[in-house]
This record gives structure tokens, C-alpha cells and sequence, in this order.
């Protein structure tokens, strides 16, 4: 696999997880995971448990996220003889989700969305619970995090070996769980950080839709297969 696209796969995922449909949750997701409680402006939770649950919950949505890729480089290997015409059709759908992702486009159709709702009154019992809560989270949360991770599951289709697109949507699942797990800890010696960040994440979703623009330029125009090529001959492993 390419550097250039395990960048892109990996932005993509740090800047959903800065989405303004999931990060201004992560209190509510910590403390159903938990069943911490906010108090005096933080997260009042075992950080013990805390990383075991998220953690947990990382592998439940990183699971879901690899078997798409998968799957959207086995689809890629069956149509293999229409790969450049799927190329084409890839790049153009990412720049209209980076596009729609930077407030640009506002198609109304690409803003469906569907959620995961469980009973808020039971808390969070055991590691199972905490992996299916992230398998949920990842079959379709919310419109911010889908147009990102199509544009990585269509990249993923054009890929040339069914391994490229496991490692696309791994390297997609470690851009959301590093900094899900570094923002957990910090919760729970103070929200501030959180409040702070909230002040952004319009500015964040624009840079998430502008690097996915420039990914679909780069794989309409052919320039991404050159690029690769490139960073291959001069790859010391």
C-alpha cells in the first residue's frame, strides 16, 4: 500500500472523529461505555475501565470499517476489466462528498442519516457490549462520518489487491482511535480541552472536505497511481 493513500485513509479518520456529529458526544458515548458521570466539569469514571471499554469499542467500529474495505476491494477485483471507468466514477463521487463535507454542496439526500439507539437508562455491562456499541457506531452514525468513509471505501474499490483495501480502512480506524482515545483520558481530568475544540469544528469539517477534494481530483485525473508509482521506486522497504 501507498503512503499518500494510508494518508489519506488515515486523515480522513482523525477528522471524522472532529466531526461535528461525533465529537461533541464523546462525554455521552464515555459515559454510556462507563457509566461514568459528568461532575465539577469532567468525567468523573475508573480510567482503568474507561480504557478497557474504548478500547473495546474501538475494535467493534475498526472491525466493521476493515470488512467494507474488504468487501469494496473484492467488488474492485470482480469489475477489474472496468477499473479505469471505475476510477473515473470514484474520483468524481469523492469530490462531490468533500465538496458536500466543506459545507460547499448542501445536497439534502446526502444527509440522511441513520443512528444506533440503545436504552440510555441500562449502562454498560462487560467488553461484548462495548464492541457491539462500536460495530453500531460504524455501520452508520451519522451523514459527517458516511461521506468520509465512502470516499475511503471508494478509493478502497480502486485499489489493485484485496489487501490494499483491509489496510486503507485500518489505517482509516487508527485516524479515529488515536485521538479517541487520547480525548477519553483527557475528559476526565477536564472538559475544557473539549469546549475548546467545539469552537473549530466547522473550520475542521472544511479541511476534512478539502482533502477529500483533492483525493478525487488526484484519482479522476490518474495522478494518484502516478504518484504511488513514484513513492514505490523510491520506498526503501
Amino acid at each position: 500500500m501507498n503512503d499518500i493513500g494510508l494518508f489519506f485513509a488515515f486523515a480522513a479518520g482523525f477528522l471524522s472523529f472532529f466531526s461535528p456529529c461525533v465529537f461533541p458526544l464523546l462525554p455521552a458515548y464515555i459515559t454510556h461505555l462507563t457509566g461514568g458521570r459528568v461532575d465539577q466539569d469532567k468525567l468523573e469514571v475508573d480510567r482503568k475501565k474507561l480504557f478497557i471499554r474504548s478500547f473495546s469499542f474501538i475494535i467493534g467500529f475498526s472491525f466493521i470499517f476493515i470488512i467494507m474495505g474488504a468487501s469494496a476491494s473484492f467488488l474492485g477485483k470482480l469489475f477489474l476489466n472496468y477499473r479505469m471507468l471505475i476510477m473515473q466514477i470514484a474520483g468524481i463521487l469523492i469530490i462531490v462528498f468533500g465538496l458536500q463535507m466543506a459545507g460547499i454542496f448542501k445536497l439534502r439526500f446526502l444527509m440522511l442519516e441513520k443512528k444506533f439507539v440503545t436504552n440510555r437508562k441500562k449502562k454498560s455491562r462487560g467488553l461484548f457490549r462495548s464492541i457491539s456499541l462500536g460495530m453500531a457506531f460504524a455501520s452508520g452514525w451519522s451523514p459527517c462520518v458516511s461521506l468520509a468513509l465512502s470516499s475511503i471505501l471508494l478509493l478502497a474499490s480502486s485499489t489493485n489487491t484485496f489487501n490494499q483495501g483491509i489496510i486503507l480502512l485500518t489505517s482509516y480506524s487508527l485516524g479515529m482511535a488515536i485521538p479517541f482515545l487520547i480525548i477519553s483520558v483527557v475528559v476526565t481530568f477536564s472538559l475544557k480541552a473539549m469546549k475548546r475544540v467545539n469552537r473549530y469544528l466547522s473550520k475542521l469539517a472544511f479541511i476534512n472536505g478539502m482533502i477529500m477534494v483533492v483525493l478525487g481530483i488526484l484519482v479522476l485525473s490518474g495522478q494518484m497511481q502516478k504518484i504511488s508509482a513514484w513513492l514505490s521506486a523510491y520506498s526503501i522497504f
